[in-house]
Order: C-alpha cells, then sequence, then structure tokens
C-alpha cells in the first residue's frame, strides 16, 4: 500500500504546514476541522477540508473513532497527526492499525513504551541513557526514603504526562507527602493517571533536545540537537539550534545517547529524545522521548535542509531512511520564537479575537510558518500559538540580528501577542550571549519587578 492521499488530524499552523509539503510530493490532502476552522487557512490550503464535529477538542481533534472513520471515510491511504492532541495517542495508531491506514508516525507499542515516564526511563537505563537520580514511588514511606537519599530540593513527575501538569518542586522534605497529594491529584485529573515518581532537581539545568528519524527497523540518525531553555511554566518560546556554548563532548554523547535510545526501541519515523544538562556537574540525563514532530522542527530544517514532514512521510510509506548519518550536515545556526495570542502585561491571558491585519517578515534566512492571515479566526478553544518565525544564518549572530529585525517588521493587529515580549527576550544580553538555562525568564521576570517597585 502506497501513500496518495492524507488526512490531516490536527489545525493551525502544523497543518497548513503538512499540506504544503504534502501538495509539494503530489499527494492529495484531506483537512479534518472542527466547527470553528472550517473557514482557517489550512481549510482553504487542502483538496478537501472535512468537519469532524463541534468546536472544543474533545467532541472533534480529540475523537480517535471519528478521525480514523473520516480517513475511511475520504479515501484517504493515511493519517498525519502533527503534533499535540492525538499525535502521542497509542489508541490512534493502534486503531490506524487495524484499519489498515498508515499512521504517519511511530508505532501503538512505542508511542506506549516512551509515554509511560517510568517505562521511558526503565528503557533509558536498558539502552545505556544517563537517567536523572530518583525513582518510582509506591507509598509515602517508600518516597520518604528515595528523598532521604536524593536530597532536596526535588521534583514530583507525573508519569503519564508533560508539559508541567502534575509537577511539583520540593524544597523541603517535610513537606514531600502533602506535595505529593497535589501533585497526584492534578496528574489524575490532566492525563487519568495519579502515578508520580522523584527525580533530583536540577538547579541550573539546560533543555536540549536530540532530533531523530528511525526507519523502524533499528537504523536511527540524528539531525543535531536544539536547545529549548527558554521557557515559561514548562512551556518553550524560544528554541535553537546548535545549542550554544555546549562543551562539544557533551554534544556529541547526547547524540550518541538518542540514536541509542530511538534504536532499542526499534523507531519508526520522527521522534526528539529530550535531555536535561546540569551545568554545574557538566552532566546530562534523560528526560524523556516525544514520539512526533515537535513545534520546533523548522529550525532543525533551516540548518540541514532536511524537510522533516517529507521524510515523516518517506518512512511511514516504507520507503525506510534516504539518508544516511553521513549525509546530515549541520549549516550556521537557527533561531525560532513562538508568537501567541496571549497579553504579557495581563499574565499571559490568552487573547482569542478576529486578526484584522498581520504582516509578516520576509527577507534572507527568514522562515515564517502560520495559519494567520487578513481577517483569520482565533478561536478561544485552542491553544495560542498562532505563528513561529525562524532565522537562520551562517552563524547565531546573524540569525539572532536577522530575527530581531523580522520581529520588529511584524505587524499583527486585533488580537494581543507576545512578540514585544519575545523581542525583549531576544534582547536580553544573558541571551545574546548564548547558554541560558530554563531559570532565564524567571529571573528576567524577577528584574523586572525589582525595577518596577512591584
Amino acid at each position: 500500500m502506497s501513500i496518495r492521499r492524507i488526512l490531516i488530524a490536527n489545525r493551525g499552523e502544523i497543518a497548513v504546514r503538512v499540506i504544503r509539503t504534502a501538495q509539494a510530493l503530489g499527494l492529495e490532502t484531506v483537512l479534518a476541522v472542527s466547527e470553528a476552522d472550517r473557514g482557517s487557512l489550512g481549510a482553504r490550503m487542502a483538496d478537501r477540508a472535512l468537519c469532524i464535529g463541534p468546536s472544543r477538542p474533545g467532541d472533534s481533534y480529540l475523537r480517535v473513532e471519528t478521525i480514523v472513520q473520516a480517513a475511511l471515510g475520504s479515501g484517504c491511504d493515511a493519517v498525519h497527526p502533527g503534533y499535540g492532541f492525538l499525535s502521542e495517542r497509542a489508541d490512534l495508531a493502534r486503531l490506524c492499525e487495524q484499519e489498515n491506514v498508515i499512521f504517519i508516525g511511530p508505532t501503538a507499542a512505542q508511542i506506549e513504551a516512551v509515554g509511560d515516564k517510568l517505562r521511558a526511563r526503565t528503557e533509558a537505563i536498558a539502552a545505556d541513557v544517563p537517567v536523572v537520580p530518583g525513582g518510582a514511588v509506591a507509598s509515602p514511606a517508600e518516597a520518604q526514603a528515595l528523598a532521604a537519599e536524593i536530597g532536596a530540593p526535588l521534583l514530583i513527575k507525573a508519569v503519564g504526562g508533560g508539559g508541567g501538569r502534575g509537577m511539583k518542586l520540593v524544597e523541603d522534605l517535610k513537606d514531600l507527602a502533602a506535595t505529593m497529594d497535589m501533585a497526584s491529584a492534578e496528574a489524575g485529573a490532566a492525563f487519568g493517571d495519579a502515578r508520580v515518581y522523584l527525580e533530583r532537581y536540577v538547579a541550573q539545568g539546560r533543555h536540549v533536545e536530540v532530533q531523530v528519524l528511525g526507519d523502524g527497523r533499528g537504523n536511527v540518525i540524528h539531525l543535531g540537537e536544539r536547545d529549548c531553555s527558554v521557557q515559561r511554566r514548562y512551556q518553550k518560546l524560544i528554541e535553537e539550534t546548535p545549542a550554544p556554548h555546549l562543551p562539544e563532548d557533551i554534544r556529541a554523547q547526547m547524540h550518541e545517547a538518542a540514536v541509542r535510545f530511538a534504536a532499542r526501541l526499534d523507531y519508526r519515523g520522527a521522534g526528539t529524545v529530550e535531555f536535561l544538562y546540569d551545568v554545574a556537574r557538566n552532566q546530562f540525563y534523560f528526560l524523556e522521548m516525544n514520539a512526533r514532530i515537535q513545534v520546533e522542527h523548522p529550525v532543525t530544517e533551516m540548518v540541514t535542509g532536511i524537510d522533516l514532514v517529507a521524510e515523516q512521510i518517506a518512512i511511514a510509506n516504507g520507503e525506510g531512511l534516504h539518508l544516511t548519518q553521513g549525509d546530515v550536515r549541520i549549516n550556521g545556526a537557527a533561531i525560532e520564537i513562538r508568537v501567541n495570542a496571549e497579553d504579557p502585561a495581563r499574565d499571559f491571558m490568552p487573547s482569542p479575537g478576529t486578526v484584522s491585519s498581520a504582516r509578516w517578515p520576509d527577507g534572507e534566512g527568514i522562515r515564517v510558518d502560520t495559519h494567520i492571515v487578513d481577517g483569520a479566526k482565533i478561536p478561544p478553544f485552542y491553544d495560542s500559538m498562532v505563528a513561529k518565525i525562524i532565522a537562520h544564518g551562517p552563524d547565531r549572530a546573524t540569525a539572532l540580528a536577522r530575527l530581531r529585525a523580522a520581529l520588529g517588521e511584524t505587524r499583527i493587529e486585533g488580537i494581543s501577542t507576545n512578540i514585544a515580549f519575545q523581542a525583549e527576550s531576544l534582547a536580553d544580553p544573558d541571551f545574546a550571549r548564548g547558554g541560558v538555562d530554563t531559570g532565564f525568564l524567571a529571573r528576567r521576570a524577577t528584574r523586572a519587578a525589582a525595577a518596577t517597585g512591584d
């Protein structure tokens, strides 16, 4: 069976992104849309738009059976899940397998192996990939014993999810039991899985991830790493490649560890192995694997010239890897900022509405991934990200200068955005030097509050 027509089970900029590559490959596209997205750019670009339900995600984009039936009913050979929504749901991959629809992503078994954080941790250990000191706890007594061994501060993390939900910092071990109860309740509500585990808290850490491609038969290559340390409440805001000022031996070890981990799973498709680099100890640890394409994949595409969506489709189509490790060349540097429809002055409150005017930058080394045009509707039901602006250059300084200029050219009217906030982050001397850790934005906020007397 070969892929001729793809159902895209997503929305927004990633839907537009997948449509463009699919059409460049000569493939037909069907976009699954909710009622809120009937008039979206993606719906207009796809060969066909198919309404799958009401606006709320639980009634449309998160309905596994509806997605597969939409694929079958529209004669699609394959489903591309994008990121978010159902992209890491094993039951979607499994139902596609059962219905003889190609899932453009890993197998259901591979999604399950990395979706459970404790199981993924076990797989990492088996692949000789370093993990943060910690582990599973089944009772308060076990938690106290492990916490005494690890020492404070430590993190409580949800087994079944990410994005900061179910994650709690414990600075004093006397607060462990109460904080575990809170983390467990939050994890249960968010993921339907109340299990938590403990890990040492790394006070000065950098979030560095390695992009991998696997053919599903044990052959895996990496496409370099991305630094995603600029985060607010565990949500990434700026990403770049290569990771600046990362020791070269650590960089090479991360690449090798990511390939080992993915190869152990016979991983199929595009995936990202995420690490935490402990600056003080000069050590890195496995965090998790994201079994899908990442929001920040464009920076990797800019420096390698490799279309990751095209590679996803080729692998799913049974063509294997088009590349060897020796074919991968890193050319210069690239930086990406996420443009969110939110108001930083109001604690980043989402800003849904109608975009009366959108003016995006262009020029040498500039790429914009977005679904926003004049008159576009920003519904209140979904993630607030509306675009990504990416700059590439022969070196980091050039890429950064181009990105700063690009933000200065960007104009979005009708809604609030975080563009000014992002521009301030890019102008910060610490960011300009490169190599900031995950506490960068929190320190910026503290300095700003002190300056205003708040």
